[in-house]
């Protein structure tokens, strides 16, 4: 009986950490060495300090066709991530972008896995077009990977889905901006199509 309570109560935690470590990714796909963020509090730079630094462009990614994936919460609840993939020359993940909705809920939420070792307290800037742009700030960090997400209003969703081309601005330790820019000519065929995929996760009776 003790194995099998610990059976139930541990399949939901293996299953989110196996999603977490799915999207996965080391900071080579940026050309940066992961390191910490040591700049004192009061003395960090303004946006237009960190404009003034520059650019810095990334190794090649590329991205993966967008597509829509679904699976069930604990809940219940069928949450869908309309996503792509990019990827570095050897293959590794270098960025993940998902737009995640759950059914019956009206929030949507953008969210961005990234290398670590960048200038977290800049967050991520996503422009669609040479027009709307969105902040998403650093949500946590594990040892290789970052994640940037925040909830966005509908008429961004809009926009993306009208849109040509989404541009995410990432900022280096050295204060270097770094784009990079993902085709938006699939989204909405994906955002608003069947699942691609329906992935079936364990839940806590079986």
């Amino acid at each position: 009986m003790a194995s099998r309570r610990f059976r139930k109560s541990s399949l939901q935690p293996l299953a989110t950490l196996a999603l977490c470590f799915a999207f996965s990714m080391t900071a080579e796909a940026f050309g940066q060495v992961p390191q910490h963020d040591d700049t004192p509090a009061k003395g960090r730079p303004t946006q237009a300090e960190i404009g003034a630094q520059g650019q810095h462009m990334p190794r090649n990614i590329t991205y993966s066709p967008w597509q829509k994936i679904c699976f069930k919460d604990s809940l219940a609840h069928v949450v869908c991530h309309t996503t792509t993939n990019g990827t570095w020359d050897t293959g590794q993940t270098a960025v993940r972008v998902d737009l995640i909705e759950r059914r019956g809920d009206s929030a949507t939420r953008l969210q961005v896995f990234l290398p670590v070792g960048l200038y977290i307290q800049a967050g991520v800037k996503v422009t669609v077009d040479a027009g709307l742009s969105v902040h998403l700030p650093y949500n946590w960090c594990l040892t290789n990977i970052c994640v940037a997400g925040n909830l966005i209003e509908p008429y961004v969703i809009d926009e993306i889905e009208a849109g040509q081309k989404l541009t995410l601005q990432v900022v280096d330790s050295n204060l270097l901006t770094i784009p990079t820019t993902i085709s938006l000519n699939q989204f909405a065929t994906a955002y608003k199509g069947m699942p691609t995929k329906t992935v079936e996760l364990p839940t806590a009776d079986e």
